[in-house]
Order: structure tokens, then C-alpha cells, then sequence
């Protein structure tokens, strides 16, 4: 999923929802924020916002690798919440 620092209330709720999507799916989520021209000296800026998604997200998924700058880019990866599986011989609660 890519961001900008500068992102619109909308379109951020438009992407949280891709990301609720995926993780719900039980996939992971590369979250990219794209910096651009000045926008490169205030990387806190992407920082937070990635912070926030993050919280925004936290019953679903986890954050697996934490923020980090590469280059122009800083980039995290969410993980779903594992779910426990019944052991061998038990049966689950869809079989049922």
C-alpha cells in the first residue's frame, strides 16, 4: 500500500480499508510512504502517519517491521494476528 505524507482524510480511510482488507484475508502489508521534493526533510511526518495506521488497525494486525527510511521511501510491514488452530483431532467450530 503507498502513501504520501500529505494525504487526504479520505484517502486515507479509503486506504485503511485495503489494509483492514488484507489483513482480515490473513495477508501481510507492505506500507510504503512516497517522499517527494521537500517533503524528504520531514520524515516525521511519515512516521506518525504510519504510527497511526498502525493503532488504527492494531485488532487486526501487528506491526512486524517497524518504520524505517530507505532513501526516499520509509518503509513498515503489518502482519495479521495469529489465529490459534484447533490440535489434531479436535474438531473446530466451522466443522461443527
Amino acid at each position: 500500500m503507498k502513501l504520501r505524507p500529505k494525504i487526504d482524510p479520505h484517502d486515507y480511510q479509503t486506504k485503511k480499508g485495503h489494509v483492514v482488507r488484507f489483513l482480515r484475508a490473513g495477508d501481510k502489508v507492505k506500507v510504503t510512504i512516497m517522499f517527494r521534493g521537500r517533503e524528504q526533510s520531514r520524515p516525521e511526518l511519515g512516521f506518525r502517519l504510519l504510527q497511526r495506521l498502525a493503532e488504527d488497525v492494531q485488532e487486526l494486525g501487528f506491526v512486524e517491521s517497524a518504520p524505517k527510511q530507505d532513501g526516499r521511501n520509509m518503509i513498515m510491514v503489518m502482519a495479521p494476528h495469529r489465529v490459534a488452530k484447533p490440535a489434531k483431532g479436535q474438531p473446530d467450530e466451522r466443522s461443527a
